[in-house]
C-alpha cells in the first residue's frame, strides 16, 4: 500500500510537534521552521496569554543543537531591550527535548514590510531603530552575526526587533551589578561560543568577507555593521527614483559603501557611527562617509533652509514692486 506525500507530511508534522503534555503550555499552530528545530505559537494556561515557543528538533534532541537553544535562550534572557524580542521561560519538554518561550511578535517580516515604506525617512529610521538594538547588544559583548531583512519584524504600531540570535558570538564577559550589592557579576560566563576556525556562519549576501572566508578570529562589531549596511542597501535599492527632497543619493551610497566595505577597518567602527551618519543625512547635514566641497556643502544649507529662503525673496520682491509703485 503506498502512502501519500501529504500524509507522510501530515505524519512528519505529527512527530514533529512538541509533547506538552503536563505543561502549562496549549499548542495552538506551527509558526514556522529554523535549522535548529520549530517555532509553534502557544498558550501560557498560567498566565492566559499567547506566546511562541522554539523547540529543538527531534532527531537532535540530544545533541548539540540542544545547547545551542539553550545557549541562545541565555543569550536574549540578557539582552533586555526593546529592540530584542524577551525570553518568558526555558525548560525541557516531556519527550525530552529543549524549549524556550519567547513574546509572540506580531507584525511583518522586514523583507515583506519594505512594499508599505515609501519614502526615505520611514526606512532609515527604521534601520536605526535596528541599529539601537544590534548597539545595545554590543555593548553588552554579543554579536548577532545572522542580520537580514529576515531576521527583523516590524509591528503593527512601527515597533521593531531583531530576532533569531541562535548564531550569535560573544565576544566578551560582560561585567553587571546587583542593585543591593556592590559586587560585580558576570554575565556568559557560562556560556560557550563554540565556533571554530573555518565554520563559515550567516547568509550569503548579508555575512560580512571575514564571516565568509570562515575567519572567526577576525569577527568583531564591524562584521555586524557589514550585514546593516546590506540591509541598508536592500532598503535603498530604489530610493535613486524617490522625489523626496531630502535625497541626495551620492551620501547615501557612501554610506552604504562606507558600512559594507570589504576591509573592516575602512567600516563604520561601531553602530553608533553608522546610526550618527543616518542621523545626519535625514537632517540634511554632513556625512562622514562623504566630504563634499564647498559648493556642494552651499546647496545643501540652501535646500536645508529652502522654506525661509523663499519667505524672505518673496518679502525683498514685494518690497522692491512696493517701491517702484511709489516712485514718481
Amino acid at each position: 500500500m503506498k502512502v501519500s506525500d501529504s500524509a507522510i507530511a501530515r505524519l512528519r508534522a505529527a512527530v514533529e510537534s512538541p509533547d506538552l503534555e503536563g505543561s502549562r503550555y496549549h499548542l495552538l499552530d506551527k509558526l514556522g521552521q529554523g535549522g535548529m528545530g520549530g517555532v509553534y505559537r502557544v498558550e501560557d494556561s498560567i498566565l492566559g496569554r499567547q506566546v511562541a515557543m522554539k523547540v529543538v528538533a527531534v532527531p537532535d534532541s540530544t545533541s548539540s543543537l540542544a545547547d545551542r537553544l539553550l545557549r541562545e535562550a541565555q543569550i536574549i534572557a540578557r539582552l533586555e531591550h526593546p529592540g530584542i524580542v524577551p525570553v518568558h521561560d526555558v525548560g525541557t519538554l516531556p519527550d525530552g527535548r529543549v524549549f524556550y518561550t519567547m513574546k509572540l511578535v506580531q507584525g511583518k517580516r522586514l523583507d515583506a514590510h519594505a512594499a508599505e515604506l515609501g519614502t526615505i525617512p520611514e526606512r532609515l529610521r527604521l534601520v536605526q531603530k535596528v541599529c539601537d538594538a544590534v548597539g545595545f547588544a554590543h555593548a553588552r559583548g554579543v554579536l548577532h552575526r545572522d542580520l537580514k531583512p529576515q531576521n527583523v519584524m516590524v509591528g503593527p504600531f512601527g515597533e521593531v526587533l531583531v530576532m533569531d540570535w541562535g548564531l550569535s558570538k560573544i565576544i566578551r564577559e560582560q561585567e553587571a551589578t546587583r542593585p543591593s550589592d556592590s559586587s560585580p557579576i558576570l554575565s556568559f560566563v557560562s556560556i560557550q561560543d563554540g565556533t571554530s576556525h573555518g565554520s563559515v556562519l550567516g547568509t550569503p549576501g548579508y555575512m560580512s568577507p571575514e564571516q565568509e572566508r570562515g575567519d572567526n578570529t577576525a569577527i568583531d562589531e564591524r562584521s555586524d555593521v557589514f550585514s546593516l549596511g546590506a540591509i541598508l542597501q536592500f532598503l535603498a535599492r530604489d530610493l535613486a527614483h524617490s522625489a523626496n527632497p531630502v535625497a541626495r543619493p551620492r551620501a547615501l551610497t557612501a554610506i552604504i559603501k562606507k558600512a559594507t566595505a570589504v576591509q573592516p577597518s575602512n567600516r563604520y567602527q561601531d553602530v553608533a557611527d553608522l546610526s550618527s551618519d543616518l542621523s545626519a543625512y535625514l537632517d540634511g547635514l554632513p556625512v562622514q562617509a562623504y566630504p563634499e566641497g564647498v559648493f556642494v556643502g552651499i546647496w545643501r544649507w540652501v535646500v536645508r533652509n529652502r522654506v525661509w529662503l523663499l519667505m524672505v525673496l518673496a518679502y525683498l520682491i514685494m518690497r522692491t514692486l512696493l517701491i517702484l509703485w511709489r516712485s514718481p
